[in-house]
């Protein structure tokens, strides 16, 4: 079966049709024609543009990781950690959780969950993955498993022989590589993006290895790709229904898990349409909703995705089913084709660099000296651009309050952020505060645990319409890690990079509440019940 896609009560404007018949834009985006964007993106589209090739020429990477996993697993190395972010991770983590294998993804400067990642090195072969090769986190994730093999008393050869590298030709990491002899480099093609890697050696790799079966993955995006240049297909459809949803006001896009078997698909959607789509004061916000009857699924400017699924009445939606691999293919295809509705280019990202940027000056040169307005309980609060103005913090119920001031700064057509810079597996019970907040206001509210999302939503945060208000959730660390060779621990970088995310966004006159929790546990029970 390949994609299949409904749609229920969208109104769609007949212009928006009739000019992606006359421009051909199906057959032209198959034939990779990169002045589908306009003047000012055809350089960027010139060389973004391989991904449509990927279902064929990624084949051959099938029979290598067959024999390289059945190399490792002769060693006893049945566990696979990968060190990669953004595009680099959420596409072999969806793989994996949908085909029920296990594969350890580290996208985390979290002390606790790095050092968690960091157990039964005796059955572990490590997955590098960096597009530039010069990823802070992942460079930070690889030296400190280099120290901890030594610890465990393997010398250079046997430390070289744990990792598997994913790379761009020519970038740093293929040189660290090489230095330290990685049992294999895969170089996967510098034309596809991140975002638009989930079917190449950034996605196949680490799947491979884990156990999925990359090569029916592939397969199932062939299947599609047949039909991509035919003016009426189903990705065509679906980058049709986003387009006509921004235009007829409907910009955020509630992607919900339908009754199929995918699972976990709607992060790695949400790094695409967020970052593709986020820029120039625009663009469509993927809100990842826990089911289809969620809060949050129903709003005037929301259409509703039910991934694996079928529309669901009476508001506005549509059903996109299929396997996995045509879902990639079909997804980012649409997407394309939505950016050009926008009239923006999906293959950059211009506002990713602002709180790396302001990150790297903390590191070098301190943290920035912030005091809370108030501490309550295990919750220490900060607030900038007025987020916090006119609100009594002395009163008992003080957070609800601070929460219900930030809600209430949320303009028109606006939305909420959650961003988490915790635990994601000890501290999971903070997930549990988009669907508490979204209670609480008509407004679209979405969830991202840091620094993962900064390679996400955080391109739309900064660089989409100017209408989000942002509530930064940080706790006190309890047993810090360093990182090896580096002046800064885990813990200080991500500090600093909560830091310079909050920068970015005052840069930008986002209002945002920061709430440090003093103790992670005591701090996330009673930030939730003050939501009740």
């Amino acid at each position: 079966m390949s994609l299949a896609f409904s749609c229920a009560g969208l109104d769609v404007p007949q212009a928006v049709r009739t000019q992606l018949a006359e421009d051909d834009v199906a057959a032209r985006l198959v034939a990779e024609d990169p002045t589908l964007w306009g003047p000012d993106a055809e350089s960027e589209a010139a060389v973004r543009l391989a991904w449509l090739d990927l279902p064929a020429t990624s084949r051959e990477l099938v029979a290598r990781l067959t024999g390289l996993r059945a190399e490792l697993l002769a060693e006893g190395l049945d566990r696979v950690l990968l060190c990669g972010m953004g595009g680099s991770s959420l596409a072999p983590e969806v793989i994996c959780r949908t085909a029920g294998v296990p594969l350890v993804v580290l996208d985390t400067t979290d002390p606790d969950q790095v050092a968690a990642a960091l157990t039964d090195l005796d059955r572990t072969v490590v997955v590098v993955s960096s597009k530039s090769g010069e990823t802070l986190e992942t460079d930070s994730h690889r030296r400190v498993l280099v120290a901890a093999f030594a610890a465990a008393g393997l010398d250079e050869r046997q430390i070289g022989a744990r990792f598997v590298v994913v790379t761009d030709p020519g970038s740093p990491l293929a040189d660290t590589a090489a230095a330290m002899g990685a049992r294999a480099v895969f170089l996967a093609d510098p034309h596809v993006g991140g975002r638009y890697s989930a079917l190449s050696a950034f996605g196949l790799v680490p799947s491979a290895l884990a156990g999925a079966d990359v090569g029916t993955l592939l397969e199932d995006a062939a299947d599609l790709a047949e039909h991509l240049a035919k003016p009426d297909n189903a990705a065509l459809e679906l980058g049709v229904a986003l387009g006509a949803g921004f235009r007829t006001g409907r910009d955020k896009v509630a992607l919900a898990p339908g009754d199929g078997d995918l699972v976990g698909f709607a992060d790695w959607a949400e790094q695409l349409v967020a970052e593709s789509t986020g820029k120039q004061g625009r663009g469509l916000l993927p809100v990842v909703l826990e089911s289809v009857d969620a809060p949050g699924a129903t709003a005037a400017d929301v259409l509703l995705a039910v991934v694996g699924g079928e529309p669901v009445p009476p508001g506005p939606s549509m059903g996109v089913t299929g396997p996995l691999g045509a879902q990639f293919l079909g997804w980012q295809y649409a997407t394309a084709v939505a950016g050009r509705i926008l009239g923006i280019n999906p293959f950059d990202q211009p506002d990713v660099a602002a709180s790396k940027e302001h990150t790297r000056r903390i590191l070098d040169s301190g943290p920035p000296d912030e005091q809370p307005v108030a501490t309550i309980g295990a919750i220490a609060l900060y607030g900038a651009n007025g987020a916090l103005d006119g609100v009594d913090l002395s009163q008992h119920d003080g957070v609800s309050l601070a929460v219900d001031a930030l809600l209430a700064a949320v303009p028109p057509r606006g939305y909420l952020a959650v961003m988490a810079y915790l635990d994601r597996a000890g501290d999971a019970r903070a997930g549990e505060l988009r669907a508490a907040l979204a209670e609480r206001t008509e407004h679209a509210v979405t969830f991202g645990w840091a620094p993962r999302f900064l390679h996400s939503t955080g391109q739309y945060h900064k660089g989409g319409p100017p209408t989000g208000v942002f509530l930064q959730v940080t706790g006190e660390v309890s047993e810090d890690l360093p990182v090896p060779d580096r002046p800064y621990s885990f813990g200080m970088l991500q500090a600093a990079q909560a830091a310079g995310d909050r920068q970015a966004l005052a840069d930008r006159g986002r209002p945002l509440l920061h709430l440090h929790l003093t103790d992670r546990a005591a701090g996330i029970v009673q930030l939730l019940d003050a939501l009740c």
